[in-house]
């Protein structure tokens, strides 16, 4: 074979090569960071994927909601917003975290609609808080400050049994969506 024809073939086999190495680069699935919904893994392989989640408790001495970031394992169908109000309820991992959520509670539900995440909680939420101006607005905004971490939630309205939560503990009105509160996180008010 005369030695042009050869470098020809090898100049197409490395276009061949550098043509499927650069289609297939952009192919790998991208990697889940705070606030991203969860890639909830290959449902060829049934794989769990991990999601990193941020979440508010309250500092030791209640006065402000401290960031924890969390990894998670997801299982096929699982949102980061359902995680995430999960790892709320399982409470901090963090020393000096407060826990949130009251004791016996469990997610019933979560739906997100235009933005807006319904939760809901069972009635525990209500029966076993520890009640007060504080502990309310502790809890309030620990969930909807976890919540709009995910780039779909604006606003949370809160659901207890299905039903429509008016007050938590007397103080805080949830009869409309509640938004973001920036002034309550430590270091960002």
């Amino acid at each position: 074979m005369p030695d042009f024809l050869r470098r020809r073939k090898t100049c197409l086999a490395l276009l061949a090569v550098v043509l499927v190495a650069a289609f297939t680069a952009g192919c790998a699935p991208p990697e889940a960071h705070p606030g991203d919904a969860p890639d909830t893994g290959d449902s060829d392989t049934g794989q769990d994927q991990e999601v990193t989640l941020v979440l508010y408790f309250p500092d030791d001495q209640a006065m402000y909601l401290e960031r924890e970031e969390r990894t998670v394992e997801a299982a096929e169908g699982e949102t980061y917003e359902t995680l995430a109000v999960k790892a709320l309820i399982e409470g901090p991992a963090v020393e000096g975290h407060g826990v949130s959520i009251p004791e016996g509670t469990e997610l019933l539900s979560l739906e997100v609609t235009d933005g807006v995440a319904y939760v809901n909680f069972s009635e525990e939420f209500v029966a076993n808080h520890w009640g007060g101006s504080t502990g309310e607005i502790m809890t309030i905004y620990s969930v909807v400050n976890t919540l709009t971490e995910s780039p779909d939630v604006t606003a949370v309205v809160f659901l207890v049994e299905g039903e429509k939560l008016g007050t938590l503990a007397g103080h805080i009105e949830l009869t409309d969506p509640v938004e973001r509160n920036e002034d309550i996180i430590a270091g960002e008010g």
